[in-house]
């Protein structure tokens, strides 16, 4: 089920976006060479109680993970793209992070992720991050009353299908709202014209994520860290955004 946001409820929701956009902001700028995963996600937690926030991670047990997640943001590095576990590790020059982070503030939802290289960057790294950026971009131009979901994930996939990278469709964009993940489910891939009518009022969460060189996944022994399955580099970049009459708007600016 599908539920319909008005404009005084997306506002409410824009106003969760903005702090975790904050958050994400801030922490892309302490991840530096010698810093480590948990120090930032000790930082996000800080944040997270000074806002009277409520992380949405927190406690969180879906059927693929060990859980319950004890963590209020997740930091995936390098071959690590999805969920992945804060744990004891210092970045390196040219290491590659992703940071996921999803809150709940009066009751609403916002959730982004963005990928920053560290140190020095690699000329692959930084086009697979354009990639996702791009995608990303691509996906929310098509977020538009009237159009399809599979424009959405279609205008995904052809940015990843030019760069030359594979999408893989066991995990990908959702609905969101008063929960994190809410109707519909947004693959990174599609065919344009299929799916159902995008409507005002819908808010999804647009993540494409790639890894450079295979759409097959594994998990790490934490039972939560998704990495690519032949140790690739990764990225991942993800809003927020709400369709609005007048036209996609995004929350986690």
């Amino acid at each position: 089920m599908i539920e319909l946001k008005t404009a005084a409820e997306i506002e409410k929701m824009r106003v969760t976006g903005r702090f975790v956009a904050e958050v994400l902001t801030e922490l892309s700028g302490l991840a530096d060479i010698g810093v480590n995963l948990l120090d930032l996600e000790l930082h996000a937690r800080d944040m997270v109680e000074r806002r009277g926030a409520e992380s949405c991670y927190w406690d969180y047990d879906p059927s693929f993970g060990r859980g319950p997640f004890r963590n209020v943001i997740c930091l995936s590095v390098n071959d690590a793209v999805l969920h992945g576990l804060p744990h004891d590790y210092r970045l390196a020059d040219g290491d590659v992070l992703t940071m996921d982070f999803a809150v709940s503030i009066d009751g609403w939802v916002a959730d982004a992720a963005r990928t920053v290289i560290v140190g020095t960057p690699a000329a692959a790294d930084a086009r697979l991050v354009r990639a996702t950026e791009e995608a990303l971009e691509a996906g929310t131009a098509a977020a538009r009353p009237g159009n399809r979901l599979g424009d959405i994930s279609a205008a995904i996939g052809a940015v990843a299908a030019d760069y030359g990278y594979p999408v893989n469709l066991e995990f990908g964009g959702h609905g969101l709202g008063r929960t994190m993940h809410e109707d519909p489910h947004v693959p990174n891939r599609g065919k344009p014209g299929r799916g159902m009518k995008l409507r005002a009022g819908m808010t999804l969460a647009l993540e494409p994520w790639l890894a450079a060189g295979t759409d097959r996944i594994v998990f790490d022994r934490d039972g939560w860290t998704i990495r690519s399955a032949d140790g690739s580099r990764t990225a991942h970049t993800e809003n927020t955004v709400a369709i609005t009459e007048s036209g996609p708007l995004v929350l986690t600016r």
